[in-house]
């Protein structure tokens, strides 16, 4: 950020920070040990001037809220916040089916941009098939639960205000269709069926929700999740990296882009694809009724 953007948003937050306290410009001056008058340059739009570094920390101190946070480094305002490289938050549980935190980053992150690179398929994308088979190892409540995420995730997507975008390779929707690697004991008629179940849905969704696929032997991703400017998640497997930091997610925001100017198949384009693949299979079962009936 230059200067200028800093300062706006300097005084964005402490005006924030002031009618939170319900107190009058005065009564918080006094309670931050600020001159009036000076509190009153610092609010004024035509002042294009931070404050020296002992004000800020006064201020920051009284209403415990973190420097990074009112200079905008950060979007969190808790207090310990280090502004040259703040460490990733780190969220345990992550595999614990009953974990609803996305579900609460997503809403905050209501009217930004979200940018997803999935693990396997895109989750608001999988029909039930795929969700009990993924799930078919952790209890019987398991896949319920999650075929109810899917369901909130794709309600969430046909809201007017959403725009999401995913990313993935190529070569992981192409394993998928011909069971290869973690979907090999998946009957072939369930991923027909999924492969018609995406093609619906891309064909309902866009362009709210726009799909790209990324050549797998050129670029590489891990599963992430950006929430607009305020947070940015990479899981792990059993926990998420939770990055707060503006220039942490600036920098993942950068590295979402990069996969995208990658893409070998645009989000109009990917039902044509997915209709290539199950027309594949389609033809493999009719020569091969009982290789298809086994898999």
């Amino acid at each position: 950020m230059d200067r200028r953007q800093t300062v706006e948003i300097f005084r964005e937050r402490l005006t924030e920070v002031i009618e939170r306290s319900g107190l009058s410009r005065s009564a918080f001056a006094r309670k931050a040990g600020l001159d009036r008058s000076t509190l009153s340059q610092l609010l004024s739009d035509s002042n294009d001037r931070l404050p020296r570094a002992e004000t800020i920390a006064s201020i920051a101190e009284h209403e415990q809220v973190s420097t990074d946070w009112l200079l905008g480094l950060v979007q969190e305002e808790k207090i310990g916040t280090n502004i040259l490289s703040e460490a990733p938050e780190i969220a345990r549980g992550a595999s614990d089916y009953t974990d609803e935190r996305l579900a609460r980053w997503r809403a905050e992150a209501v009217g930004y941009k979200i940018r997803y690179v999935p693990s396997t398929l895109p989750d608001l994308l999988k029909g039930e098939e795929v969700i009990r088979f993924e799930y078919r190892q952790q209890g019987s409540a398991v896949p319920a639960f999650r075929m109810e995420q899917a369901e909130a995730r794709l309600a969430y997507s046909r809201r007017p205000e959403t725009d999401l975008e995913a990313c993935s390779s190529i070569q992981s929707l192409e394993a998928f269709a011909r069971g290869e690697g973690i979907w090999s004991t998946l009957p072939l008629a369930d991923r027909k069926l999924q492969l018609s179940w995406m093609i619906a849905l891309l064909d309902e969704l866009y362009p709210t929700f726009r799909w790209f696929l990324f050549d797998g032997l050129k670029h590489y991703s891990a599963p992430i999740t950006i929430f607009g400017p305020s947070r940015a998640a990479a899981y792990i497997g059993n926990m998420y990296f939770v990055f707060n930091s503006t220039e942490h997610i600036r920098a993942l925001t950068q590295h979402f882009d990069n996969l995208i100017r990658g893409a070998v198949v645009q989000p109009p384009d990917v039902g044509k694809l997915l209709s290539g693949l199950l027309n594949e299979l389609e033809s493999r079962e009719q020569r091969e009724p009982k290789l298809g009936q086994a898999r």
